[in-house]
């Protein structure tokens, strides 16, 4: 079907505000999450941790639903929902009363992303030809970046000046506009199959991932009792249940036929590896910060925009190159230098200065920025037109799964390496009662982390270098 010029630029714009609401969410959140686990009421480092993880857990599960229900349904009804359920849930935040609850609505927050992050991909990828896709994908993704850098100051400011909670008030006007406009503007160009959901396989991997990752961090704190060993196994258990249901299933909420595809595998799994390296860097700079230097949330902001400006600069020129050359080489080599990136983090004393500091900060955006715009193109250029929904789904979920185990296996790495009253005072940012002694300790165990995910990099490097030559299906 043709797409008119103003058609394709509509689609752009507003799935780009979606990004951009998304990603200012994400940082403002975490960039005030010391003060939230300071100031609302009963909230431990465990709930602190589960404001991050509950919405990326939320959205994990419900991807692949969401991107089968994209394709039985139709993929603007879908993300056009999503605008709505997230404003809603950024309402519901705002008058949390305590930690608990801040949780549970983030949970309602991460549906209507979900619903949004599952449909954008392939929204965008049906409006642009195939010579257009990287560079509309990469415009898309700096803008969310952009998103992400406001968030670190707005989130300073908002938290200084009106408090914790107005860092979700911003969501409601940009929603409602959103909501409105993609209801009145977007129309649907897939192709709508009606095919049977896939309940097993919901409940399979929903219920263990969710159980695999409560229990890793719940035995992080308690040192990992026969309970929390006994849920990690049952979740590990489940999702190996999750794949065999996947292959013997008519209608499987995720299509592993589309493993078959060669650029298919390798982007999906550098996807996956690069998450898990990243995934929890941002938290531990933010700790680091304001837990290890105490300083505030805006002066953390602050310090923490060459990450994200290193990524803006880079996403728009790799997008537009891997069009013409193909994402192998910028992919590849994005992952090798978040490599060098996390290696020289772990090197850093805790004295080192902001001058030093910000040099791996700026070489990690550019690897970031090299890799996420070529390999989510040769992701949708790879998969079939009807298949776009459920791939954009999968590709999303590799991204959040991947988070969500660094973020998981993160804090039990730091949970069992320090006492917890000095992990609690350095997550709600408070001077930590003993001595410097442990500051070191905080360093010693983040110079292990940072290790730990220059490795998984490096290691993703290998299935982004097998991607093979251009792959595009019309």
């Amino acid at each position: 079907m043709a797409v008119s010029l103003q058609y394709k630029y509509t689609v752009l714009t507003n799935t780009t505000i979606g990004s951009f609401m998304s990603q200012l969410d994400s940082n403002i959140v975490l960039i005030c999450l010391p003060t939230i686990i300071r100031e609302l009421p009963g909230t431990t480092t465990f709930d602190g941790l589960w404001v991050i993880m509950g919405y990326l857990l939320v959205t994990a599960t419900l991807l692949l639903t969401f991107g089968r229900l994209a394709d039985i349904y139709g993929r603007v009804k879908l993300y056009n929902l999503g605008f709505a359920i997230f404003t809603i849930g950024s309402g519901l935040c705002s008058i949390a009363p305590n930690g608990i609850s801040l949780v549970i609505f983030r949970l309602v927050q991460g549906t209507g992303g979900a619903l949004i992050f599952s449909n954008n991909a392939a929204i965008l990828t049906d409006a642009f030809p195939p010579t257009e896709r990287g560079r509309a994908i990469g415009i898309n993704l700096v803008m969310g970046v952009s998103g992400s850098v406001l968030g670190l100051v707005a989130g300073g400011v908002l938290s200084a000046t009106l408090g914790w909670r107005s860092i979700f008030w911003i969501n409601l006007p940009v929603g409602i506009f959103a909501t409105a406009w993609a209801y009145s503007k977007l129309k649907e160009l897939a192709t709508i199959k009606r095919e049977r959901l896939d309940p097993l396989g919901n409940v399979s991997f929903a219920v263990g991932l969710s159980v695999f990752l409560l229990g890793l961090t719940l035995g992080a704190i308690s040192g990992f009792t026969a309970i929390e060993i006994a849920m990690m196994v049952l979740g590990l258990l489940m999702l190996i249940g999750f794949v065999y249901v996947e292959l013997k299933v008519q209608s499987p909420m995720m299509d592993l036929t589309l493993f078959r595809i060669r650029a298919f595998t390798a982007g999906m799994m550098s996807n996956l590896l690069a998450s898990i390296s990243r995934g929890a860097v941002m938290l531990l700079l933010v700790f680091y910060f304001q837990g290890a230097l105490l300083l505030d949330a805006l002066t953390a902001g602050i310090l923490l925009i060459p990450f994200s400006i290193a990524f803006v600069s880079v996403g728009p020129l790799s997008g537009y190159l891997s069009d013409r050359y193909g994402a192998r080489g910028f992919s590849t080599g994005g992952l090798v230098v978040s490599a060098i990136a996390f290696a020289w983090f772990a090197v850093l004393p805790a004295d080192v200065p902001y001058t030093i500091l910000v040099l791996p900060m700026i070489v990690a955006g550019i690897g970031g920025g090299m890799f996420v715009a070529p390999n989510i193109s040769s992701i949708m250029n790879a998969s079939p037109v009807a298949r776009r929904g459920i791939a954009s789904g999968m590709s999303s979920t590799m991204v959040t799964t991947g988070s969500l185990l660094s973020l998981g296996v993160a804090f039990a790495i730091l949970a069992t390496s320090m006492p917890l009253s000095t992990l609690q005072a350095i997550f709600a940012g408070l001077p930590v009662a003993a001595n410097a002694l442990n500051i070191d300790l905080f360093m010693a165990v983040m110079h292990k982390i940072f290790l730990m995910v220059a490795i998984i990099s490096l290691i993703a490097a290998v299935p982004s270098s097998m991607r093979g030559s251009k792959h595009i299906q019309a």
